[in-house]
């Protein structure tokens, strides 16, 4: 059997009515696609014989392109390995084009990134979120996931795939996992839904997308939580929303301060069970108040439920979802905190009467969710696995909350402002006179990865802080890293007054809940 080449042909165009011979046309080609970066050192070429065929033309022409090639430093052969580019280019000083090119007064044309040109650099991914380790925000215990039982059930259905698995799946997400997912929701969520209901995504961020795409218009306007989750405010902008920050306070959104600033906003973003970035739940009282806002408005609530499932001083939230008569809820969740990001795997719980439009939505959008994940998960929940799991994690994230309150109070005092430390896998610390945009840059040159609570604001800032993870942080480790923290705000408080705010009454309260 003949041996395939793993070699990929470039785009060599031939003129057979240019004044050029075909050889120096090969050797001009291949020269030009060395220097501009498109061919990198040590990619390897076709066989002379391969490329003649290719271009439908004779042999020696191309042997001739390859020999001047071979003498002036641009390919290299050795026995056995074929030709290759060579590892140390004769004009390597010359840049690829894409970098040699700065268009001055770069112009983006009509769209959000012209009306929002703030985005630009929100969309850009900050220096406290490109690493892994301390306070990492969303960052789970990977230590700690049953690879076993997962690698032996993708074994599984690896031995037992077929071509129904290859063809294009369902774009509302494949039944038996839709099935699972709801008995589990109902169960633990007390989500009112069916099967029928739930269509799978690739996390949060699509989710939001279907909604905005689905529910809104552009101009529509949103209540957004101040402070608030900032990558669901690029989603919007990005579709031509209009946000309007809406204060949060130890009930949650403020409802009436909502409708005080937009009556007739066309939806709402919130997180009740856990509000990021403060923690706070949302109390019974505003639940209801959101509800008949919505029903009398004609408004969606659009709640992402993204850590509800880990709870330490009492039983989980029920949803907002499961309170809703009038099908004014659309429910997000996602599996990246409770399993694994790079699964992503999220999922809407859709009003039955908006299943069609989001259907119609999602096949113009990316035709379907894959498929084969969807079948592992699903083998997973049926066998128990995933219940097993989050028990597991709620014991063992509950253990890594309490040393992480333990080490700040002996750090910074007992007077600390925390928040949101009764549930989900991060808190947050609210602090006076701090530049936390600063800190937070310099601790990721120091392996600490802080957000800064500043960078969740939308509008005027009105609190500085740091929102810290746990998750994959061990109980042993999570002393000297918030020493390396104190020692951070030590730093800074050398020129600006660092003050440690004591606990407000009502905080007070809330904490004794």
């Amino acid at each position: 059997m003949r041996k395939v080449s793993s070699a990929l042909t470039p785009i060599i165009v031939i003129d057979r009515k240019a004044d050029r011979p075909l050889h120096r046309q090969i050797y001009d080609g291949y020269r030009a696609a060395i220097l501009s970066g498109t061919l990198r050192a040590g990619q390897q070429v076709p066989s002379t014989r391969g490329l003649a065929s290719e271009l439908g033309i004779s042999r020696i022409p191309v042997l001739s392109a390859y020999a001047q090639l071979l003498a002036e430093g641009y390919f290299q052969s050795r026995v056995g390995a074929g030709t290759a580019v060579s590892s140390s280019l004769p004009d390597q000083t010359v840049l690829p084009e894409s970098r040699k090119r700065r268009a001055p007064g770069l112009h983006y044309g009509p769209g959000p990134l012209a009306k929002h040109p703030e985005l630009l650099d929100s969309l850009v991914n900050p220096p406290w979120r490109r690493g892994w380790g301390a306070f990492g925000v969303g960052q789970v215990a990977f230590d700690q996931f049953p690879f076993q039982v997962w690698n032996s059930l993708v074994t599984r259905r690896c031995r037992n795939v077929s071509s129904k698995y290859l063809e294009y799946g369902d774009p509302m997400g494949a039944k038996k996992l839709r099935e699972a997912v709801a008995t589990y929701l109902r169960t633990a969520r007390g989500v009112r839904c069916e099967g029928e209901q739930i269509m799978f995504v690739s996390g949060s961020q699509q989710a939001l997308d279907l909604c905005a795409r689905a529910l809104l218009d552009a101009g529509s306007r949103v209540w957004m939580e101040e402070p608030g989750y900032r990558f669901a405010r690029n989603v919007f902008a990005l579709n031509h929303c209009r946000m309007v920050p809406v204060p949060v306070d130890l009930e949650g959104l403020n409802v009436a301060a909502g409708i005080k600033r937009c009556r007739d906003a066309r939806a709402v973003l919130v997180t009740p069970s856990h509000q990021y970035p403060l923690g706070f739940t949302m109390s019974a009282s505003r639940r209801l108040e959101l509800l008949d806002w919505a029903e009398r408005s004609r408004a969606w609530i659009l709640e992402d439920d993204y850590d509800s499932e880990y709870r330490y001083e009492n039983m989980p939230i029920s949803s907002l979802q499961g309170l809703d008569r009038r099908a004014r809820v659309v429910y997000i969740g996602t599996f990246s905190k409770v399993l694994f990001p790079s699964l992503r795997l999220g999922y809407l719980v859709i009003p039955g009467e908006l299943v069609e439009r989001f259907r119609t939505v999602r096949l113009a959008m990316d035709i379907g969710p894959a498929t084969f994940s969807q079948l592992v998960l699903a083998d997973f929940i049926e066998a128990g696995h995933f219940s097993r799991h989050i028990r597991r994690m709620r014991l063992l994230y509950h253990e890594r909350r309490n040393a992480l309150l333990n080490s700040l109070r002996r750090a910074l005092g007992p007077g600390l402002q925390v928040t949101g430390e009764q549930a989900g896998m991060h808190l947050c610390v609210i602090l006076n006179g701090i530049r936390d945009r600063e800190i937070a840059q310099r601790a990721a040159q120091a392996n600490l990865w802080l957000v800064p609570l500043s960078s969740s604001y939308g509008g005027k800032v009105s609190q500085q802080g740091f929102i810290l993870g746990f998750g994959s942080t061990s109980v042993e480790q999570m002393p000297g890293a918030v020493r390396r923290l104190q020692a951070m705000l030590e730093l800074d408080g050398k020129n600006n007054s660092v003050t440690i705010r004591p606990l407000r009454a009502a905080n007070r309260k809330q904490h004794a809940t």
